[in-house]
């Protein structure tokens, strides 16, 4: 169904229930304030959010705060209090630090959750308004429209029969039709789901097709959803890919280090006879090869990321395309609402050969008010749609008729064989008048109209829709007496053409510039006539030299050539919305990356085969928003290039922490290795390896995650989509990286000790080198080139350093933390050397990409 004819669809959702809605006022605000703190809200049983002792309770799981607790409680075995306090308030520390970004990523997930929340059309003191699904109470009456989730358990009053799917419930696959109760019934009892041809509702279920009022009985755990909410409850989320490949890397390398641990413990008691020192550096080797920062940096990431996406009108449904949004190389999206700014004018209308500016314009005459009256009978009595908001607006400035019915008899909506919406209203000679209004070769059809006048009222449609207005026809019919006779079995009269000015977005040029520059193709997909859709398209600066592939061309075309005609064109007009699901298939089949917008029932199929599905959060059903990875608050098109932005950035940034991980174990590991190989004095302790922990957690998660876009980053052609996030050659890089550090620090210390500084001095100069080698590391790998050195944006960082710098300091210059990390401090020149080994080994990343950059 064309986009155009779709939205003249959506006013039924509302206008077939529009004289009842006259009739019936709902509940006034304060009793349904009372019956929701009686009942509660409406939500079934939900997943707890994790609390404060749920995260404890999962660190304390880890394999790092199991060994750094057996390395404690092994020093306080020993007899060696002052070092196990140490390693027990390190651990505490630690946790608290993990705790507090954890909580972090719980208190961005729980404001996704309210953001995603669905809504409700309901009439409450006579009027129709939108408020939040948990907000309905027993004795509201729900406006629903096909395509939408039943919020609660309820009885049709009223509307159209409806066609459920209740396989949620049932698990039968077939819908089954329910038709409003013909006795007014309000509460049934306790229904079974499943019956055909009953009035009875429940939430959860999915209307496929009607509109009607439902006269909710039961919200929340009351409801047959809530009744089963427990089970659902317990249903845990499914890990990502990402998550579960990081989950098996995690899980090797700690098979690793187990191993490593044993060789060590075994290597050190028989070579050096001190079978508790190699107890503690096997440990201490363990812990070092551990990355356990690799799922924490996911989770923060993912939280925060779709958060940060949520605040740009981005909200996401699905973790994993985040990862997705960076690669997208084609972007399919609607004309209306999208690049338009949906917010329809009433500007032209035709008839007999005469051309009517209304903007501004003199008084209609009679004939031109006739055209206007048939096309407001032919509008909802309520209207949603801003075509017939733009209607109503200019009509209401017509002298009431007298009499005038305030329901229509029937409503015949729209069909993809007839694109046209009507409503059969009484008149006032006791026969009826048949309204209709639509897509223009649907109202031509239902005139009968010859072959030479069809050709002429094409030219006068193409002429209007070079102008870039949506055009509908216009058409009625009176019947002496109503014989509930099919619209397409009756001869209309034609009553003109209306014209309707949808302008483009103020910020939909620059976004299309911007996607162009970023190398993404923008596509632009709708139901108005080609010429509109030019018009518009050029307008939003969508390549419009390869002409306009219409729907009918389009479904002449076998698969090979249809996949040839979109490597150029870029605008797609009269497209049904099923043929939306052929247009990603052909992409895909080019080997783009597809990102395809929607908002109606039919639109799913497409959103689902696409590579990134963007559903409307206005205007869109809630079967699309299901079917969506991606979800536009805004239903702005500039929002869907910001959040390619952002989703570029996510994905940047994550990848630079994840290296940053792996490069930061090497030189840990290598040092509490190293010298049992060589016979040299240990440097890295447990207790070291805990301070290194309380930097390394905080910098690569929020000094990461935290770091702005990169300068150039919509510059870019998008990444191969086979590309993955963390992959070989990240860890090759990390590995080099490491090695470097490693060699420079575990050099540095050989050195001093060749030099004959005493063995806790050089202990001090590695640490100090390998602390800040860390965080000069961290620095290049994340800081863009040509930002400010001290850019506000990494207050994080120099935060995170000044905390570093006052811990290495009392732990060389408090002379109990010295004694207990066996380190004393060392002299002004070393102190030097160390600065530059660090600055060295960390920082010539950095230097190297300022060098290519200039």
């Amino acid at each position: 169904m064309p986009v155009q004819a779709r939205a003249v669809s959506n006013d039924s959702e509302a206008g077939a229930t529009a004289g009842m809605a006259a009739t019936l006022t709902g509940l006034d605000e304060a009793e349904a304030q009372s019956r929701l703190a009686q009942h509660g809200p409406n939500a079934v049983q939900e997943k707890r959010s994790r609390g404060i002792l749920d995260i404890v309770r999962g660190i304390l799981r880890e394999p790092m705060f199991l060994l750094l607790l057996a390395a404690a409680g092994l020093y306080l075995v020993l007899g060696d209090i002052g070092e196990g306090l140490f390693m027990v308030a390190g651990a505490i520390v630690t946790i608290g630090l993990v705790v507090l970004q954890e909580a972090r990523s719980e208190r961005a997930l729980a404001a996704l959750r309210e953001l995603a929340e669905p809504f409700a059309r309901v009439i409450r003191g006579g009027t129709e308004r939108r408020i939040p699904v948990r907000d309905l109470v027993p004795g509201d009456l729900v406006l629903v429209g096909e395509g939408e989730r039943l919020p609660a358990d309820g009885v049709l009053i009223a509307g159209d029969a409806l066609t459920v799917d209740e396989s949620a419930l049932t698990g039968e696959s077939v819908p089954v039709s329910k038709r409003p109760s013909a006795d007014q019934v309000t509460d049934g009892g306790d229904p079974e789901p499943g019956g055909d041809d009953t009035p009875y509702l429940f939430a959860g279920t999915l209307n496929v097709r009607g509109q009607g009022m439902v006269h909710i009985v039961r919200t929340g755990a009351s409801t047959r959803l809530g009744r089963i909410g427990a089970s659902l409850a317990a249903i845990e989320d499914e890990p990502t890919l990402l998550q579960k490949t990081t989950g098996t890397l995690i899980a090797k390398l700690g098979i690793l280090a187990l191993g490593f641990c044993a060789i060590v413990v075994v290597a050190y008691g028989v070579l050096r006879g001190d079978w508790v020192g190699g107890a503690l550096s096997g440990i201490t080797l363990a812990i070092a090869l551990l990355p356990e920062e690799f799922p924490m940096v996911l989770a923060i990431f993912m939280a925060l990321g779709a958060f940060r996406l949520a605040r740009d009108k981005v909200l996401v449904r699905r973790a994993a395309v985040i990862e997705t949004l960076g690669a997208a190389t084609f972007l399919c999206v609607d004309k209306t609402g999208t690049l338009t700014e949906n917010r329809m004018v009433l500007t032209t209308m035709w008839r007999d050969g005469a051309l009517r500016d209304l903007i501004d314009g003199p008084m209609l005459p009679e004939r031109d008010r006739q055209t206007l009256r048939i096309a407001m009978r032919a509008s909802a009595v309520r209207p949603v749609d801003p075509m017939d908001r733009a209607v109503h607006e200019l009509g209401g400035r017509l002298p009431p008729e007298p009499g005038g019915a305030v329901a229509p008899l029937r409503t015949y909506p729209l069909r993809p064989e007839l694109l046209a919406f009507i409503q059969v209203w009484p008149d006032q000679d006791g026969g009826v008048l048949y309204a209709a209004k639509g897509a223009p070769e649907a109202i031509f059809r239902l005139c009968r109209m010859s072959g030479d006048e069809l050709a002429a009222m094409d030219r006068v449609v193409a002429g209007l829709a070079s102008r870039g207005l949506r055009v509908l026809g216009a058409a009625s019919r009176r019947e002496e007496r109503d014989c509930t006779t099919a619209p397409e079995d009756l001869t209309f009269t034609f009553e003109g053409l209306l014209g309707f000015a949808d302008p483009v977005r103020a910020d939909v040029p620059q976004a299309v510039a911007e996607a162009n520059r970023a190398g993404i193709t923008v596509a632009m997909i709708t139901g108005d006539y080609p010429a509109t859709a030019s018009e518009i398209a050029r307008q939003a600066g969508i390549d419009t030299t390869a002409g306009v592939l219409t729907g009918k061309e389009m479904a002449e075309l076998d698969p090979e050539s249809l996949r040839e005609r979109v490597r150029r064109i870029r605008v797609f007009a009269r497209i049904m919305p099923e043929q939306k699901l052929a247009l990603v298939e052909a992409l895909k089949a080019n080997g783009a990356v597809v990102a395809m917008t929607g908002d109606g029932v039919n639109d799913a199929p497409a959103l689902e085969a696409a590579h990134i599905g963007i559903a409307m959060g206005q205007r869109g059903t809630d079967v699309a928003r299901e079917a969506a990875d991606i979800v536009l608050l805004d239903d702005r098109f500039a929002s869907i290039i910001g959040g390619v932005r952002l989703g570029r950035r996510i994905f940047a940034n994550l990848r630079k922490a994840l290296t940053y991980v792996t490069a930061i174990h090497v030189p840990i590991a290598g040092l509490a290795l190293l010298p049992i190989i060589l016979g040299l004095p240990p440097i890295l302790y447990p207790m070291h390896v805990i301070l290194l922990e309380l930097v390394i957690d905080p910098v690569c998660s929020l000094v990461f995650e935290g770091e702005p876009s990169e300068r150039h980053t919509m510059e870019k052609p998008p990444r191969p989509a086979t590309e993955s996030l963390f992959g070989a050659s990240q860890i090759a890089f990390g590995f080099l990286q490491g090695a470097i550090v490693l060699a420079a620090v575990f050099g540095l210390y050989v050195w001093s000790l060749n030099t004959g500084v005493g063995e806790n001095q050089a202990r001090a100069s590695a640490f100090v080198a390998l602390v800040l080698g860390n965080l000069v590391l961290a620095f290049a790998d994340a800081a863009e080139p040509g930002t400010p050195f001290f850019d506000r944006r990494r207050l994080a960082f120099w935060g995170i350093g000044a905390g570093a710098a006052l811990i290495v300091a009392a732990a060389l210059y408090v002379p109990v933390l010295a004694d207990v990390l066996r380190m004393s401090p060392p002299t002004p020149h070393w102190l030097g050397i160390a600065a530059a080994a660090a600055v060295l080994a960390g920082g010539w990343f950095g230097f190297v990409r300022r060098f290519r950059g200039r």
